[in-house]
């Protein structure tokens, strides 16, 4: 019914698209200028709104690299309630940096993570704080052409493949398909996990890659949930009931991971880098004292990996 309704919006999204496209045409022809770094910049992005995996695929880069290279990311801090360059401490909080690069932050003590909305005046900054860096990823910045980067990492859901899907508001895009071509590697994320090499092979020729393109394919693969104060291991079995508190841009995958290793389980879902508030609090508590069960866990996400907690 809803994907029915958005068809009603194509007009708006005739607009839109005119707009983007004549935005990338000027990036183009130089009349809009991009700046080119003689440094490192790994650009990881998409071109819909959210949901298909940048977070999972900048840590996958920060593991990858950060043996071997001093590593820096730079995300926008979206929804964070400080404006302008920001560099994490020891101090930082999720409400100065953002969710995400908060946990980039807790996650990896050795990597310097810092927020700028304006990239071109926070990669200076960046360098200026941290003189040793030897490569910054981008997190989130396909659409931000001021900045022109040494490698860009293009990300398409396989459930929502940028070949089938529309611009804003009728879909999902926040940007028109021919700009995959400026992406040097296209991933595929959230492969079914039997996908097979015909079907690879298939997507390959709808995605249409350009001869300097390298198409690859990734899966969510869920490990074991663990408390989420002491990490320890929990058992959760069919039998267990569980209430899912979910706050990521799209949780079909876990949510169809869950139909089939449990046997019942209720969710409370909350918006995109929601701030939870005490009232929020009050009603995770509220719903899972409704659950009669004396097996019962609240689930929750941590983007890439599930995480649990008794109350």
């Amino acid at each position: 019914m809803l994907k029915s309704f958005r068809y009603l919006l194509l007009p708006f999204s005739l607009v839109y698209g005119g707009a983007i496209w004549l935005r990338n045409w000027m990036f183009d022809k130089n009349i809009l200028k991009s700046v080119t770094f003689n440094f490192p910049l790994i650009c990881v992005g998409n071109l819909a709104v959210g949901g298909t995996g940048k977070t999972p695929m900048t840590e996958y880069l920060i593991r990858l690299l950060k043996d071997n290279y001093k590593v820096a990311a730079l995300s926008r801090g979206y929804k964070r309630k400080t404006k302008g360059y920001a560099l994490a401490s020891k101090e930082t909080t999720a409400l100065e940096i953002g969710d995400e690069p908060m946990q980039f932050h807790q996650k990896f003590k050795d990597v310097s993570i810092a927020v700028g909305e304006e990239r071109v005046e926070a990669i200076p900054q960046l360098l200026h704080d941290r003189p040793d860096t030897d490569v910054i990823i981008l997190d989130d910045a396909f659409q931000h052409r001021y900045v022109h980067a040494g490698l860009n990492i293009l990300l398409t859901e396989y459930k929502n493949l940028l070949t089938r899907d529309l611009m804003l508001p009728a879909g999902d895009l926040r940007d028109v398909k021919v700009s995959k071509n400026r992406a040097d590697i296209i991933v595929v994320t959230k492969c079914k996990t039997d996908l097979s090499e015909q079907e690879k092979t298939k997507l390959i020729a709808e995605i249409k890659p350009a001869n300097k393109q390298t198409v690859f394919f990734t899966q969510i693969v869920y490990t074991r949930p663990f408390h989420l104060f002491n990490k320890t291991a929990l058992e959760a079995t069919a039998e267990t009931n569980i209430l899912l508190v979910c706050g990521i841009a799209n949780p079909k995958a876990l949510k169809e991971y869950l139909t089939k290793m449990m046997h019942t389980y209720d969710m409370l879902k909350f918006p995109d880098h929601h701030i939870f508030d005490m009232d929020d609090l009050a009603e995770i508590k509220k719903q899972f004292n409704r659950i009669k069960s004396e097996s019962k866990i609240i689930l929750t996400t941590e983007k890439r990996r599930c995480t649990a907690s008794k109350i």
